[in-house]
């Protein structure tokens, strides 16, 4: 499932047959630049494409859309403020993929990154380890006075802090050359500069391991069946229950109402929970990020909401209303609106059709 994280697809449009063809003629061409791309690929989703529809009529791939429209929307929030005009012909003309990292931040904060991007003609590697930066800055409390509010002293604050944490002398120096390199402010550096003679180890809080699940058993894979009722019963009784379809590969069951189901097994941690609720994301998307990406189910309980280092939760931003999977090493500033009960990978199913297929089998 694409995760067009900077924009609501459940929302609709409505375009015209020759809207539409002009839309999917800009992509199919790539007439324009990155930005206008973006803005066709959303318009086109949310008039009833969906990703692979869009990649067969206009060669742009799910990644390439998800990237574009995100990156277009960042655009967006970028110029819309007091931006340098060289900065923002900069992205203009090229850049989605350094913008798309900038996602998580808050608008002032991409501001000040694509500014800092610019100067420093980041790549799209560098533009990741600033967001990154730039996020945990903002929510760390008891940041040390001389790093100041700003990309480069987020990064090298990111890398004092790691450095201070490191006994092998190679790794530590890397970090601090790297802080140097960008470290903006005269107090800062001359904090970064007091770890080449000071070589105080100082321990960190190990990150919990994630609770992964993978279902592996038929039987850990029930299906839900709606129910009408109760005999006696008349026909419409019948004829009014929703028609449901499970959709892979978490077998969530949706309806012609609202809402939706998805069947888990009865596991402890589940039937401990108070208020469990699912929600769907992306490997990529958590705190320790898989090798390979796919597809995961995060069941988180509301019910928990208290802080502790050893579990991970689902917060919202304070800046952008964003929800989001962490770690905090310390009790956090963002609103925490959950904890963590599992993290749920899709059963293996190397041929569908075949398991369903009890008879071939027997052959």
């Amino acid at each position: 499932m694409t995760d067009f994280s900077a924009s609501p697809l459940n929302s609709s449009i409505s375009l015209s047959p020759e809207e539409t063809e002009d839309l999917v003629r800009q992509l199919r061409r790539k007439e324009g630049n990155w930005v206008g791309w973006g803005e066709a690929c959303q318009k086109l989703l949310k008039s009833g494409f969906n990703p692979q529809s869009l990649f067969e009529e206009t060669g742009f791939e799910p990644v390439q859309q998800n990237q574009v429209i995100v990156g277009a929307q960042v655009f967006a929030s970028i110029t819309s403020g007091n931006v340098e005009e060289a900065v923002r012909e900069y992205f203009e003309r090229k850049g989605s993929d350094i913008l798309y990292e900038f996602r998580i931040l808050n608008n002032a904060e991409r501001q000040a990154a694509a500014a800092f991007a610019y100067e420093r003609k980041m790549d799209m590697d560098e533009a990741h380890d600033l967001a990154k930066a730039m996020r945990d800055y903002s929510r760390t409390r008891n940041v040390p006075e001389a790093f100041k509010n700003h990309p480069g002293d987020a990064i090298a604050y990111e890398c004092w802090r790691l450095a201070r944490q490191k006994d092998d002398l190679q790794e530590r120096s890397r970090l601090i050359a790297r802080g140097l390199q960008f470290v903006h402010s005269t107090e800062a550096r001359q904090y970064l500069e007091k770890l080449l003679t000071d070589f105080t180890v100082v321990a960190r809080r190990p990150k919990p391991l994630m609770p992964i699940y993978r279902m592996e058993s038929d039987e850990e894979s029930p299906r839900i069946v709606p129910v009408a009722g109760r005999l006696p019963l008349k026909r419409d009784d019948l004829q009014a229950v929703p028609f449901s379809e499970d959709e892979p590969p978490f077998g969530i069951v949706k309806f012609s109402g609202t809402g939706a189901w998805v069947p888990l097994p009865g596991w402890q941690v589940l039937v401990n929970a108070e208020d469990p609720v699912a929600v769907l994301t992306t490997s990529q998307e958590l705190p320790t990020p898989f090798e390979t990406p796919e597809e995961v189910m995060v069941v988180v309980d509301r019910a928990q909401r208290t802080w502790e280092a050893d579990a991970f939760f689902i917060a919202e931003s304070a800046e952008s209303g964003d929800l989001q999977i962490h770690w905090f090493e310390e009790a956090p500033d963002m609103t925490i609106l959950g904890r963590v009960l599992m993290i749920l990978r899709a059963k293996r199913i190397f041929d569908a059709n075949v398991a369903r297929d009890l008879w071939q089998f027997e052959e």
